[in-house]
């Protein structure tokens, strides 16, 4: 009697608590264990800042009791947009610390360096931040969501609005050597088919790089009237103060990871960067036209609290916070069942979910087959003093 007993118990506790059951790493009935990467230091350590709003956020969490009733235990480390450190530390994070899933890693090399091991280890990757198009096939990356909008996608809509308003328009495109830059030329290509060749210069450059000067002159040198940039802001700024110091008058288009004010426009300088165009995600906290806006004042207010020496303007901390609120989402829709299984399908199941700093008309929609959280950008453009929105909300196509 007493065995069988033991044994009823044994199974109804499991039943009700499957997040417990031991082929489940990273859960106790009161912390989940999540692991991520960011470029703290190094080449892109300004991008790092969306690591430590997270941090931030999560600690806010925890104060408040966690989410139904656990804890968050993030433990991010430093990989300073290293490839090698990347799969180093994710390797720790899943084999010794026993992490229950991957969230927010940053940056597109970093990601191609450790998504094909999370994927073998079945180890979710929950809202990377990359828009490289290629982790959004589902096929080949199913524990995998994406927290940026696809660099394809985001090509196709400067495609298309370059069709629309300056229809003849020579096109120079510099971009950086990886996945982030190349999906932008791949855009193109798919857009223009037959005219890209006549069409279309491109340069690269290499985020180790010291400047993009030459490329920007080699650039000028082909007449283009459009200069589309996508890379990463410190090469943003760089590329529009040269493009002014060189007397260049084309229609500049930043990509947008790097449209922050205080991280690109500000360096390259405010009225330098009047003119340039950008498909956004999230309202500039420092417009005067959100001033009232609850999400805004929220996020103005918690970053005065808990990171008060933070520039609220500063994208990749808005870009955190998101990430943050995406990751509540998806806990609180998972209920007490924490299997990485239902963790990645709720990852996938969210639904008309407005975030509070995006722009209006923006939601997150995901499905089973659909990976992306972002799928649709705001045309705008700077007029020197703030953004102003052009036409309405956009997608590009597949992928």
């Amino acid at each position: 009697m007493f065995r069988w007993f033991a044994s009823f118990f044994l199974t109804f506790s499991i039943a009700i608590h499957p997040a417990l059951s031991a082929e489940e790493p990273g859960i106790s009935s009161s912390e989940i264990k999540i692991g991520s990467t960011f470029a703290f230091s190094g080449p892109a350590s300004p991008q790092g800042n969306v690591g430590r709003a997270i941090i931030a956020y999560i600690d806010a969490l925890n104060e408040r009791g966690g989410i139904n009733g656990r804890k968050i235990k993030f433990i991010a480390l430093d990989d300073s947009y290293n490839p090698a450190k990347a799969i180093e530390h994710t390797r720790r994070l899943v084999e010794s610390d026993q992490v229950a899933f991957m969230f927010s890693q940053l940056g597109t090399i970093s990601n191609s360096a450790t998504a094909k091991y999370l994927t073998a280890k079945k180890v979710p990757g929950l809202f990377i931040v990359s828009g490289a198009a290629k982790f959004t096939n589902t096929d080949e990356y199913p524990y995998t969501t994406t927290g940026l909008p696809s660099s394809f996608k985001e090509g196709k809509i400067y495609a298309r609005y370059i069709a629309e308003t300056l229809p003849t328009a020579k096109i120079a495109i510099l971009y950086q050597s990886d996945d982030l830059g190349k999906d932008f030329l791949v855009a193109f290509k798919d857009y223009l088919k037959a005219d890209y060749a006549n069409r279309v210069i491109s340069a690269s450059y290499d985020i180790t790089d010291p400047t993009i000067d030459s490329q920007v002159i080699t650039l000028r040198s082909s007449g283009a009237d459009v200069l589309l940039f996508a890379g990463s802001p410190r090469f943003a700024a760089q590329t529009i103060r040269k493009v002014n110091e060189l007397g260049w008058k084309p229609l500049v288009i930043i990509n947008s990871v790097s449209n922050s004010v205080s991280a690109t426009l500000t360096p390259a300088g405010l009225d330098k960067s009047a003119g340039v165009v950008t498909a956004s995600l999230f309202k500039d906290p420092n417009d005067p036209k959100w001033k009232d806006d609850v999400g805004v004042k929220d996020y103005v207010a918690f970053l005065a609290k808990h990171l008060p020496s933070a520039d609220p303007a500063d994208a990749p901390y808005m870009l955190g916070m998101q990430q943050a609120r995406l990751l509540e989402q998806v806990l609180k829709q998972c209920g007490d069942d924490l299997s990485r299984a239902n963790i990645v399908k709720q990852a996938r199941n969210l639904r008309n979910l407005t975030l509070p700093l995006v722009l209006p008309g923006i939601q997150v929609n995901t499905g089973p087959d659909n990976n992306q959280a972002i799928t649709l950008l705001q045309l705008q453009r700077w007029t020197g003093t703030s953004w102003e929105r052009i036409g309405g909300v956009v997608g590009g196509s597949d992928r």
